[in-house]
């Protein structure tokens, strides 16, 4: 009998990602206010709030094998996190615009019947095109930057701000699934697709 799977994130961008992967999966949004302390580094940041999520939603569901994420946009070591409204996203642009930036996504992965936990993270470097104020605008027009790190998405108009990605896309996107699939594989959960063959 296979576990339960549940994404303990209310992110649509992460449902998206599994569910196209192939995976059956129920979600938990935790309620956890995420932590920004700064004598963190970033890899400790990222992977202290994604166990704080899969911890809370695990003790309630100790039958499943539970995955959190928590990613972070940085630049000139600096995190950006989800912008506070319009002008401070139109500012985080401004400062991604023709620079390189990292995006720091971290996993944790636990089952509480099995007592197992596993936790890892990725990087992705991004390069953005030189942005006009007008391209930011347009850019806005069609997104909704607001519940975003760094004020952007990779996927659907990302490509009419970035000019390329060195690392892992679906990592830039909120969750890395070349490794995240490995994970899971570990855990016993695989995609429906791999399951029927």
């Amino acid at each position: 009998m296979a576990s339960r799977f549940i994404l303990a994130s209310g992110s649509p961008r992460r449902q998206e990602l599994l569910a196209e992967a192939g995976y059956a999966f129920e979600v938990v949004s935790p309620p956890i206010e995420e932590v920004s302390h700064g004598w963190l580094t970033i890899r400790e940041l990222t992977i202290h709030n994604a166990t704080r999520k899969a911890l809370h939603v695990a003790r309630n569901s100790p039958d499943a094998v539970v995955l959190a994420a928590d990613t972070l946009v940085t630049i000139d070591g600096d995190v950006l996190g989800k912008p506070a409204d319009i002008p401070d996203a139109v500012a985080m642009l401004r400062r991604l615009s023709g620079r390189s930036h990292e995006v720091w996504t971290a996993v944790c992965i636990c089952h509480s019947v099995q007592g197992k936990s596993q936790s890892f993270h990725e990087i992705s470097r991004v390069e953005f095109r030189a942005l006009t104020d007008r391209a930011i605008e347009n850019y806005f027009a069609k997104v909704n930057p607001l519940d975003k790190a760094g004020a952007y998405a990779a996927q659907g108009h990302g490509k009419e701000i970035i000019q390329r990605i060195e690392g892992s896309y679906s990592n830039v996107v909120g969750l890395p699934m070349e490794t995240t699939a490995r994970a899971l594989r570990a855990f016993g959960i695989a995609p429906r697709r791999a399951l029927q063959q």
